[in-house]
């Protein structure tokens, strides 16, 4: 499915994503980094944003405001996200 390689911050995320919400027949290389995770592409919901969001900052120490205007455009896929970990994780 996805047909373009992961990046290691993508492929941990993909992992995460996957480990988070428990999604079954789901490996990290069928996660298209461009891939919407909501709605249409990976199907996810807003129970699934905000069981991520506690995963993210667990992870990596990123907070995020629940009602961000620009959490939509974070979560909007794995390339997205990857974006955000890689400019607010905690070292």
């Amino acid at each position: 499915m996805a047909n373009t390689p992961l990046t290691p911050l993508e492929h941990e995320l993909a992992t995460l994503i996957i480990d988070t919400l428990e999604l079954e027949d789901v490996t990290p290389s069928d996660i298209a980094p461009k891939a919407p995770l909501f709605g249409e592409g990976l199907g996810l919901d807003s129970i699934d944003a905000l069981e991520l969001g506690l995963a993210l900052q667990k992870r990596y120490g990123i907070k995020l405001d629940n009602d961000a205007e620009d959490n939509r455009e974070h979560f909007a896929s794995l390339s997205s996200l990857a974006a955000l970990v890689e400019t607010r994780r905690v070292s």
